[in-house]
Order: C-alpha cells, then structure tokens, then sequence
C-alpha cells in the first residue's frame, strides 16, 4: 500500500472533485432565486449549520496556515487558534439570536442588509459591504493558495506531473470551485460542510495520534527537542514575542465573531431556538478539527531539527510533507480530501458574502434597490471575484512572499476591525449610532491597508489588525456617545431588547 501512497491520496481527491461537481448540479435544481444563492433560503438544520460554521473557520488557514505558523515561529500561532473558541461563545451568545430575528424581520439577504436595518442608513450598508468586498480578497487568496500548494505537493510525488508549477494547480483548483460555486451558491457549500466536517473532525483526531507516533517518547518528546534547539519556540509565546501573541489572541478571538461568511450562516437557520445544539457541535467540531494545527506544526519542527527530515524550503509545506512521510495513505488522502472539502466550503462562503456585496449590497447603498436578475448576475460575480483573488494569492506568493497564515490573518483583521464594533456592539448596546459605524469602520480600512501596503512595521510587534480593531472599538464608542442617541425602528428596538 505504501508503494501505491501517492495513487490513493491523488484518487481520494479526485474523488472529491467529482462529488463537489455533483453536489454543484444538485445545488443548482434547488437554488431559485436570489434568496436560495446567498442564504439557502433560512430554513437549515441545525446540524447542517453547525457544521458550515466551523468547517467555515479552519480550512486552508488552519489545515496549512497553522502548522507551517508553529513550524516556522513555534507556540505564537497557538494564540490564534485557542482563543477562537472564545470567539464562538461571544458569537452565539451575543449576535446570533438578533442577526437571524432581523433577517427574518426584515427579509435581509445579507450582512449589510441586517447593518442597514439597525443603523437605519445605507452609508453604513455600502460600508460594511466594501469592507467584505476588501476582506474576501484576501481571505480567498489564502484558500486558493492554499488549495494550488495542497495540490502540487500531491501531484509532484508522481513521476509524470513531477514539475507541476504553482499556476497550473491553481487553474485545475479554480476550474472545479468556480464550477461548484457559481452553480450551488451557498446551498452547495453547507450541504458539503455535514460531510467534510464531520470529515475534518475525524482527520483532527486522527492527525494527532499520528504526529504523537512520530517519536517514541511522543509529543512531549518533540516539544523537548524544540525547547532544547531554541527555548524561546516552545515557550508559550513562541518567536514572535508577548506583544504578537497577545495580539493574536484578541483579534483572533473577540475578531471571530465579526467574520461575515460566519455571521451570515447564523442567518440560516430554521428556528431561532437551534442555536442551543448548533453552538456545542460547532465548538466540539472546532476543537478536534484544531487539533492538526498544533500536532503537526510540533512534529514537523521537531523532526527538521532531530534530522529524521530535511529542512522545509517553505513553512507552508509542513502538513503536505507530514501526511506524505509519516501518515498511512489512506489517512493522507483522507486527510488531503478533507482540506480540499474544507477549502472548497470557506472559498463558496467567501465568494458568497463577496458577491452578495458587489450586486446586492452596493446597488442598494448607491441607488437605493438591487440590480435586476440578481441570480444571473450572482454567478457571473462570482466567476470574476474569483479570477481577481487567484492574480491577488500568485501575486502575494511570488512578489510578496506572504505564507498562507499570514495572509489568511490580514483578511480575518479586514473583517474583525471594521465588523465588531458594528455587529457585535451594535447588535447589543442601543446607544450605538450610524456615524460611529461609519468612522469605525474606515478608520480601521486606512490603518489596516495603511500598514499592508506600506509595509509599515509597528513596534513592540504590534500587528497591524490589533492596532485597528483596538482604535476603531474606541472611536466607535466614543463618537456613538458624542452623537444624538438614535431612533430606533420599533421591531429593531424589541430585538434589541430582548
């Protein structure tokens, strides 16, 4: 079996590909009207919606992202991860009932349309919808990234795609997700995510056992031999310092809850009342799917430094490396599917939200309706935003050099600045007022962007996203008390309220 590895994993994935293309005709016999494309017209289980959120959550962030993070800088990326768990607590319990009770109110489609409903102005609507626009770039660059990385590790190991360049996995992977996507819509991605996250679960659990096999005296074994190479690394704040770490944490945790392709799903549920099953799977689901960022980043460090392997030339490369070396094949291609499904799922959730933006939203705020035959152009939307964050992860691999967790962290930033003080304060403190969600939001768009494209390094390694989330959450408060309180609609006002 060990002879035929790289025939089983490249079968296991292909077999997926083919089951997304199905999934993506099926979707689209169920998928009417704009209302099925973008919220899979509210009426899900909560299994189903537990399920999409989570898988929603780790994807090629955290299967690549994570374990190339600690291979490369130890225990800082554990911040990320750890605290996300918070960040489904502050999720659930503070904006999941309100979103989803002022969508069924007001018959909202989107995020921006629930903004607009609280902050009774489309300024604040076109904002936020901007701001998605700005943050899927780059969150999708990391997926597709991601998946073109996953892909050419797979088929190099064979002797005919041996040379496979980083492009050409990127067309093959794009040519399947804008088919799965712009067919499906939403309905596609979340009856995908039952499978692959109970899949990915599975792989969490299974990866860890794995990477605990890699030496004899186990995981604590590969955690001495990075202590004793570099103490700093196996410290709880790994390379990146105290400062980095901690930043992390709050951006990653209190930010989770300001993730539009998660906020949107609360938005799908049938009964508000499932909230109460769909937030302990997804937190289980989280967990042991989390289990492979930190298990395999440990062992791949420590075994470059023991010498069982060679050094990676790329970070990124630490879980396609691990499951080619140390895991079964079937696990691997298990494993790799699951990324791939996991991928698949949070790119549709991205270019979902993304294209609701751009035809939905924008429309809205600018000439105050949506355009006509929004299914039509919804597809065709969603084909384009592709093409664009596919130039935007090629372009950010070769002429930045942005390794895929990175990336992945600057989008989540995008949306955890602009978003919490809107959503989540906004959601739950009445005194909250349009103007303050207007300089909020902005602000945290300048500084973010401000630092990335300037290349601006802060001191004390501050990141760029904990600096704009912490001014916008100031500026927010403070020009929401400076402002006349608002007038609330009376059916926003009762929501607010209860």
């Amino acid at each position: 079996m060990e002879a035929a590895r790289s025939e089983i994993t490249i079968g296991l994935v292909a077999a997926y590909m083919v089951f997304c293309v199905v999934v993506g005709i099926w979707a689209m016999r169920r998928t009417r009207n704009s209302s099925d494309f973008f919220v899979a017209g509210r009426h899900l289980g909560p299994l189903v919606v537990a399920l999409a959120v989570f898988s929603s959550t780790l994807s090629g962030f955290g299967f690549v992202g994570g374990p190339g993070l600690v291979y490369s800088s130890g225990m800082s990326s554990m911040w990320m991860v750890i605290v996300s768990s918070f960040g489904y607590a502050i999720g659930f319990f503070l904006i999941a009932k309100r979103i989803r009770m002022i969508a069924g109110v007001r018959n909202s489609l989107s995020l921006p349309d629930v903004i607009v409903a609280r902050y009774d102005s489309q300024w604040v609507g076109g904002l936020t919808a901007v701001t998605i626009l700005l943050g899927v770039m780059g969150y999708l660059a990391t997926q597709i990234l991601a998946m073109a990385l996953v892909l050419q590790s797979i088929l190099s190991a064979t002797e005919m795609f041996a040379d496979i360049s980083l492009v050409t996995c990127v067309v093959w992977s794009l040519g399947v997700l804008i088919f799965y996507s712009a067919t499906g819509g939403i309905v596609a991605s979340v009856y995908t995510d039952v499978v692959q996250g109970s899949i990915m679960a599975l792989a969490g659990l299974l990866i860890l056992l794995t990477a605990s096999n890699v030496f004899d005296g186990g995981l604590p074994q590969a955690v001495n031999t990075i202590l004793a190479d570099d103490g700093e690394a196996a410290m709880p704040f790994g390379t990146l310092g105290v400062v980095t770490a901690l930043g992390w944490a709050f951006v990653f945790g209190v930010g989770l809850a300001g993730q539009p392709h998660l906020i949107t799903k609360m938005m799908m549920n049938r009964n508000i009342s499932d909230n109460r099953i769909i937030f302990p799977v997804c937190l289980i689901g989280y967990v042991l799917a989390a289990l492979l960022w930190f298990s395999v980043g440990v062992a791949m460090r420590a075994a470059a430094i023991d010498g069982e392997i060679l050094p990676l030339t790329a970070s990124d490369a630490a879980a396609p490396v691990f499951l080619a070396i140390f895991a079964h094949p079937v696990l691997a291609g298990i494993v790799f599917a699951a990324l791939f499904a996991a991928i698949m799922s949070t790119s549709d959730g991205f270019l979902n939200i993304g294209t609701a933006a751009l035809i939905h939203d924008l429309p809205k705020a600018i000439r105050g309706r949506s355009i006509e035959r929004e299914l039509f152009w919804a597809r065709v939307v969603t084909v384009a935003i592709t093409l664009v964050a596919a130039a935007f992860a090629l372009y950010s691999y070769y002429g930045n050099d942005r390794l895929v967790a990175l990336l992945g962290a600057f989008g989540w930033g995008t949306f955890a600045a602009a978003l919490v003080p809107v959503a989540v304060f906004g959601l739950n403190w009445k005194r909250a007022t349009a103007p303050a969600a207007i300089v909020a939001i902005v602000v945290s768009l300048l500084i973010n962007f401000g630092i990335e494209i300037f290349s601006i390094q802060l001191p004390f390694g501050v990141s760029g996203p904990y600096l704009a989330i912490i001014v916008s959450l100031a500026l927010f408060m403070l020009v929401s008390f400076m402002s006349k309180q608002p007038k609330l609609a009376k059916d926003i006002e009762r929501i607010l309220e209860l």
